[in-house]
């Protein structure tokens, strides 16, 4: 599959929101509004998988060579995956949906 056929919009599964592609010639992985995204790649990309669960964002961490990232939890299999945050200017991933997340786990480590 090409970046242009991945990078499409989508409607969000978990917050109904309309996520248009992104510019930068990445794709979009997870929701910039709820910051959800769906369990359907086995390899980043390769859209292989069949559970099609909601992954939940759980955490966010700091990754010398890749900056910001949210791990993703699937509520269905319970499989783990980190996501680079998204900083594209249409459509920037929300910092408040970020920093709630950072509140939650230092209230919850």
């Amino acid at each position: 599959m090409s970046r242009k056929t991945e990078n499409t919009g989508f409607i969000c599964r978990h917050c109904g929101k309309e996520v248009l592609p992104l510019t930068d010639g990445s794709y979009r992985n997870h929701c910039p509004f709820c910051l959800y995204s769906l369990h359907v790649d086995i390899t980043p990309g390769d859209r292989a998988c069949n559970c099609g669960g909601l992954m939940e964002p759980i955490k966010i961490i700091y990754n010398s060579k890749k900056g910001y990232q949210i791990i993703h939890r699937c509520q269905k299999c319970g499989f783990e995956r980190s996501n680079k945050i998204s900083e594209d200017p249409r459509q920037p991933d929300s910092i408040d949906a970020i920093t709630a997340i950072m509140r939650r786990n230092a209230e919850h480590p």
